[in-house]
């Protein structure tokens, strides 16, 4: 089930189960899991797009495997704030795949997740070469993040 609604997201989500933040881009997808309690984001890997049912199946895997229990699609937003044809195909994504896992879907303004992830690579001293490999799933992990700052915060505010 696709949620619009970070809330209606949180609610729906089964307990102790990680997540899964994407980070989709034309020929490749980043993938971030969290751990089960939801508190810290991890880059885990890029996937090569290939087509819908390669890169969907290479996904279950890493999904039945991690345990996880939600997915977070970063949708990438126009500076202005609205949506360009890339978040369109991001939310056609996410309706494919929501055919094929049964799990919460929702999705995450990702407006400048890949300038921090570059930025936190150079920092760290990546070369260029390690940068481009694994950019797409650091930007995922700030994806990623972003939604369990945004679950803790919705938790605090409930008790």
């Amino acid at each position: 089930m696709i949620f619009e609604d970070v809330a209606a997201f949180a609610a729906a989500l089964p307990p102790m189960r990680a997540l899964a933040g994407l980070d989709l881009g034309t020929k490749t997808i980043g993938v971030a899991v969290s751990d089960p309690f939801l508190s810290v984001s991890t880059p885990l890997e890029t996937i090569r797009r290939v087509k819908f049912t390669q890169d969907a199946a290479a996904l279950q895997k890493i999904l039945s495997h991690r345990s996880v229990g939600g997915l977070v699609l970063g949708l990438p937003m126009n500076m202005d704030g609205t949506e360009g044809p890339r978040a369109q195909a991001t939310r056609a994504f996410a309706r494919n795949l929501d055919r094929l896992v049964d799990m919460p879907i929702s999705f995450w303004d990702e407006r400048l997740s890949t300038v921090a992830a570059e930025r936190a690579l150079l920092e760290a001293d990546t070369s260029r070469k390690r940068r481009a490999e694994v950019i797409d799933h650091v930007a995922a992990g700030f994806i990623l993040q972003g939604v369990l700052d945004r679950l803790a915060h919705l938790k605090g505010a409930d008790g």
